[in-house]
């Protein structure tokens, strides 16, 4: 077993933190021990939850009317600076590590749920600049403070502190308190009434289509040409606003909008927040039960129910599209199926019905044997060729030459773990990084044969709809900058 060496920290969020002691990085880990409190919050709104938050590092995960939100770090965990390791197997060792004898109050039975919030960027070899500078290759949080609510009106607030042995005796006591006297706190904040989201003007500048264009046509001689059956290349647009928005905005106005997705916020470090709406799941293990999505093939939803019928009828009936997703979902069946058993999916795809998008989408389900986690099954399946292509290494060997940005975290599983091993990652897709005043945003097409350039631009204008309807929502007044397609274009795509 790997000890702490340098890649966990335990920090400080010294405003509403007084229980965690200093970073530890020279200690070992029988030196400290997590402890968790719980109580009922039923009065509180994660939105006010991680407004009180601002300045503190924070996150919300969402799907439906299930979510938890999150804000300071108890333990972090993230990479040394080394390179021919397994990201996955460090993470899964440290985390271990960290919850493998937790603090529990006298007549316990269980163990709290220990989660771990964060994300991998896509590429393995990712190194922290520009607008990625707070998100390295792997990056984790146990928050101090976790809010989980549902769609019921119950809600649950959790705090922790990672202590050391001789602070044991009153720790629970103590963050009891602070429990209580944070829910105090969030109740009169949430009876100050919010503001109207300010005008903040902006511009946005996108890839140049002409550019992206003649890449798709790479990508297609490269496929003829027996390299590659399906590339996902990506393009970027960028938001350069006058004042910084808050994330919270932001993914509060995504969160209503895509309830069908699964939405999130990852903000490691003030003001360097990435923000999504994920369609699909990369792995969900709960208890040896594995579930994911295979998703893949876009069209338009359609301004009307009829015309969505209409669509969705075509969206079925394309063959390109069809080959496309099928595709991700025998890569991924075949995947599992060296670790797993049972694994089993739909024998035909439906369609996916999302706020401004429809897709094509097959359920997987399998049993996983005891000792196979969550992060086993990601290093199994990611990237999977939903968000990459086919076969993975001249896939991504073609996007590295013909994407000239950094793809950072865009596309890299996002999501939580516990210290048994179940979680839920999705790709971050529909997804923006913000950077001081600014947001980039990326989104992706699936080239495959039959694809044609300029349709596959109309897809990608499509999928960057959430994050700038989001933007839009919370203030941001857009105009196009140098390279930026018309506003009209927006919504009109298909394939």
């Amino acid at each position: 077993m790997r000890r702490f060496g340098g890649y966990i920290a335990a920090s400080v969020c010294k405003p509403l933190s007084p229980l965690v002691l200093e970073p530890f990085l020279k200690q070992t880990p029988g030196a400290r021990r997590l402890a968790t409190v719980t109580i009922p919050a039923p009065d509180l709104r994660p939105d006010h939850f991680l407004r009180h938050a601002s300045g503190e590092a924070r996150g919300f995960w969402a799907r439906g009317d299930r979510w938890v939100a999150h804000r300071g770090v108890a333990v972090e965990l993230s990479p040394e600076a080394r390179s021919g390791t397994d990201r996955y197997e460090l993470v899964a060792e440290a985390a271990h590590e960290v919850s493998s004898d937790p603090l529990l109050p006298a007549g316990a039975a269980r163990a709290p749920r220990i989660r771990f919030y964060g994300g991998f960027s896509f590429r393995a070899d990712h190194a922290r600049d520009g607008v990625w500078q707070a998100f390295p290759a792997w990056l984790f949080h146990v928050p101090i403070f976790e809010l989980e609510g549902d769609g019921s009106g119950d809600a649950w607030l959790r705090a922790r502190a990672f202590v050391s042995e001789d602070e044991s005796d009153d720790v629970l006591v103590r963050l009891r308190h602070r429990a209580e006297e944070l829910r105090a706190e969030l109740t009169t904040f949430m009876d100050k009434r919010v503001p109207a989201p300010r005008t903040v003007p902006g511009r946005r500048t996108t890839t140049g289509r002409a550019s992206w264009e003649h890449a798709v046509e790479e990508s297609l001689d490269a496929i003829r040409g027996g390299v590659v059956s399906k590339a996902v290349l990506a393009r970027t647009l960028d938001v350069d606003l006058e004042d910084a928005i808050d994330a919270v905005d932001v993914v509060s106005h995504l969160w209503d909008s895509n309830r069908g997705s699964h939405v999130f916020m990852f903000e490691p470090a003030p003001g360097s927040a990435l923000v999504g709406a994920a369609p699909e799941t990369v792995a969900t293990l709960r208890d040896g039960v594995f579930h994911a999505t295979a998703v893949a093939g876009s069209i338009r939803r359609g301004a009307t129910p009829r015309e969505q019928a209409e669509l969705a009828t075509q969206l079925l009936a394309s063959e390109k599209d069809r080959v496309e997703q099928r595709i991700t979902l025998d890569d991924m069946i075949a995947r599992l199926e060296t670790v797993g058993h049972q694994v089993r999916a739909d024998p035909q795809p439906h369609v996916l019905t999302l706020a401004r998008i429809l897709h094509l989408e097959t359920e997987i389900r399998a049993s996983v044997p005891a000792g196979v986690g969550v992060l086993d099954l990601l290093r199994l399946l990611h990237p999977t060729p939903a968000v990459c292509g086919l076969p993975r290494d001249a896939a991504m060997a073609l996007l590295a030459k013909e994407e000239t940005f950094d793809r950072g975290w865009y596309s890299g599983p996002v999501g939580w773990f516990d210290a048994e091993g179940n979680g839920i990652f999705a790709p971050a897709l529909r997804t923006g990084v913000s950077a001081g005043s600014g947001w980039r945003l990326f989104a992706g097409a699936g080239i495959v044969e039959g694809s044609v350039p300029a349709l596959e631009w109309d897809e990608t204008a499509i999928k960057f709809e959430p994050m700038l309807h989001a933007l839009e929502a919370s203030g941001a007044e857009l105009l196009n900058g140098k390279g930026a397609e018309p506003a009209e274009v927006f919504g009109t795509g298909h394939e």
